[in-house]
């Protein structure tokens, strides 16, 4: 035991210390039974010891972990600790209902209100609400937190696997996540995690990529959509007339076209503003990517398409509100893209198979994976080494080249043994 004001340079100084051999514990200078421990593992954990007004031996409460709790946190915690003590209430017993009265739903949407929404952008925020209410809570949501088992999330994701696989698989680390950051900060007991260790279903990453053909099919359908239209009934409405014909707007296939020669997200286009476009050094300033700012480096095929939108808003690709007070950028290109791909007899190709498209004829041309990378945005190498099978056959390309060259010069060029004088 060590007494020593416990400070956050204090507390710092400790942590960054060795790993003790055996649990440590720093009690305060200042405050009574305020203090911390660090185990053998390295964790710090806050805590308050009290003595019950009726009473009896000091309890020990746990305020917080190291890191989770600032120092001055965990101060004014053990003081309100004290005080209830010293008014006859019994904080520790209090907390233990509150956790048992806490359920799944509860747990998950506190979690994302006040550290995913905080930390994260609000789109991940959104994505984890839907996945909240379309998916736990109808299973477990109603199911008291510190009651949960590992059997009972086992279940409830075979239950949700029927019809979403992949969401149910995210459900499960949201739901990790959050008991995760529940037990960092009190509302579930320590260690507890029945979300940890469940069985996923297996996922396998999807990779389409269009040959020259059907580029070449896609973008005879743009034409077609933006200068004569394309059949109403080409993806437009099941219940349309035929022969009639919907022209698009130039900003539907501009947008298209740049997400093809960009290789950039769907969003990170749409959402793009002319403020941020240098058609001068050819580039695109995206100030909040799905990895953060970004610039996109602009070839001159896609500044020809860039000078050819049509500037009736703020955003590059014009929505239904562009040139209002309240401008807001286009949400999807739903429609459209049905419309299109059917035309083009690509039934099934997603939007952002168009980036998958932009990297591999980069690979296929002999780029290394780092440009690649760095062209799409990437902010872990690994997610670029997806494409690496491609860059190989380049590669195992360009090991033809030379080494053919090389074979002329020396003879025995397709197995043919060089004459020996």
């Amino acid at each position: 035991m060590a007494t020593i004001k416990i400070t956050a340079a204090a507390v710092g100084e400790v942590m960054a210390s060795s790993k003790p051999n055996r649990t440590t514990f720093y009690f305060d200078t200042d405050l009574a039974g305020f203090g911390f421990y660090r185990t053998t593992a390295g964790t710090g954990t806050f805590f308050v010891e009290v003595r019950p007004i009726a009473g009896g031996s000091k309890k020990r409460i746990k305020l917080g972990r190291v890191g989770a709790l600032k120092a001055n946190e965990a101060r004014e915690a053990a003081r309100r600790a004290i005080a209830h003590a010293g008014l006859g209430r019994d904080l520790a017993n209090e907390r233990s209902v509150e956790r048992a009265s806490i359920t799944v739903y509860t747990l998950v949407n506190t979690y994302v209100a006040e550290f995913v929404s905080v930390n994260k952008k609000a789109s991940s925020a959104a994505f984890y609400r839907t996945i909240l209410t379309k998916h736990i809570e109808p299973h477990i949501g109603a199911t008291k937190a510190v009651a949960l088992t590992r059997v009972d999330v086992q279940r409830a994701h075979a239950a949700m696997s029927k019809t979403a696989r992949i969401s149910a698989n995210r459900a499960m680390k949201l739901l990790a996540a959050a008991y995760g950051w529940g037990a960092r900060n009190g509302y579930v007991p320590e260690g507890l995690n029945p979300a940890s260790g469940v069985d996923l279903n297996k996922e396998t990453g999807r990779e389409r990529f269009l040959t020259a053909d059907e580029m070449k099919r896609l973008g005879e359908a743009m034409i077609e959509a933006e200068t004569v239209g394309l059949p109403v009934n080409a993806g437009e409405s099941k219940h349309a007339p035929k022969g009639q014909r919907t022209v698009m707007h130039p900003s539907v296939t501009g947008a298209i076209r740049l997400i093809m020669l960009t290789g950039s997200r769907l969003r990170e286009i749409l959402h793009v503003r002319w403020s941020e476009v240098d058609l001068e050094r050819g580039l695109l300033f995206l100030p909040d990517s799905k990895t953060g700012r970004k610039t996109v480096v602009l070839s001159a095929a896609a500044l020809a398409v860039l000078r050819e939108m049509p500037r009736v808003g703020v955003y590059v690709v014009a929505g239904e509100s562009a040139g209002a007070p309240d401008e807001k950028p286009r949400a999807d290109l739903k429609r459209p893209w049905t419309a299109i791909t059917k035309r083009a007899k690509l039934d099934g190709l997603r939007i952002h198979d168009l980036r998958h498209s932009f990297a591999s004829v980069g690979a296929w041309s002999g780029l290394g994976l780092p440009v690649i990378g760095k062209l799409l945005g990437h902010a872990d190498v690994t997610t670029t080494q997806r494409y690496a099978h491609i860059a190989d056959e380049a590669a195992r390309r360009g090991a033809d080249v030379i080494a053919n060259q090389i074979a002329d010069a020396i003879g025995g060029r397709n197995g043919a043994a060089p004459q020996i004088a």
